[in-house]
């Protein structure tokens, strides 16, 4: 299923699937949730204040709950996921984009726009982006299955912490990379964390370490 021509409050911004890869999350930047296939519904933050839009939704290990983020910081749990922490009401100096969760699900990353890195629970922290990103902002943060993260900045490069492999990035013109049409929005680490897939805002995918290109969204994006 998908919200096409469905009535949003607000554009979706983040998916995220369950353990079993039978179903997903699709979030919105109002704080709507919805639900697919074996993916259930735990809540959201439709209809409630926000101090920033939401920009990201991870799941827990069980796929039985699901944490929102929003670019102010704040962090809201849902399910069985538990918070651990948020940068609400912290100093920021750029907004946060992304949240993930830790292969047990007992902690999290955000990462903000500038390259920042704030782990909570037993998330560790391995280092963040700032000063290493050059004029391209952090867009997705990833976790890997080895503890570390990757960051993932607007222009393709990928920027590996605490053991995630260094699986490459778009601008090495490796895995099918041309000269990027659009900006990457997002990363989706798979399941034993030895690949993941970059997503283009054009709807391209870029396949990187395990990761298998099974087809992109080029040219069936409409205008959209």
């Amino acid at each position: 299923g998908s919200m096409a021509n469905k009535p949003l409050n607000g554009p979706i911004v983040s998916i995220t699937s369950t353990s079993d890869g039978k179903g997903y999350w699709l979030a919105s930047s109002d704080g709507g949730v919805f639900a697919f296939g074996d993916a259930s519904f735990y809540g959201s933050m439709a209809n409630k204040p926000l101090n920033g839009p939401i920009v990201s939704i991870t799941s827990t290990s069980d796929g039985k709950g699901y944490w929102l983020a929003s670019s102010d910081g704040g962090v809201f749990a849902f399910g069985d996921a538990s918070f651990y922490g948020s940068m609400a009401d912290k100093p920021l100096n750029g907004p946060i984009v992304s949240i993930t969760s830790t292969s047990d699900g007992k902690g999290y990353w955000l990462a903000s726009s500038d390259g920042g890195v704030f782990a909570f629970g037993n998330a560790n922290f391995a280092g963040s982006g700032v000063g290493k990103t050059g004029s391209s902002p952090t867009v997705a943060i990833g976790g890997s299955s080895s503890g570390g993260y990757w960051l993932v900045l607007a222009n393709g490069n990928v920027l590996s912490f605490g053991g995630a492999p260094q699986l490459g990035g778009c601008p090495s013109q490796n895995s099918g990379c041309q000269d990027l049409a659009a900006p990457i929005v997002g990363i989706i680490p798979t399941s034993t964390g030895n690949g993941y897939w970059l997503i283009g805002a054009d709807g391209g995918v870029f396949a990187f370490g395990n990761a298998t290109f099974e087809g992109s969204g080029l040219g069936k994006t409409g205008s959209n």
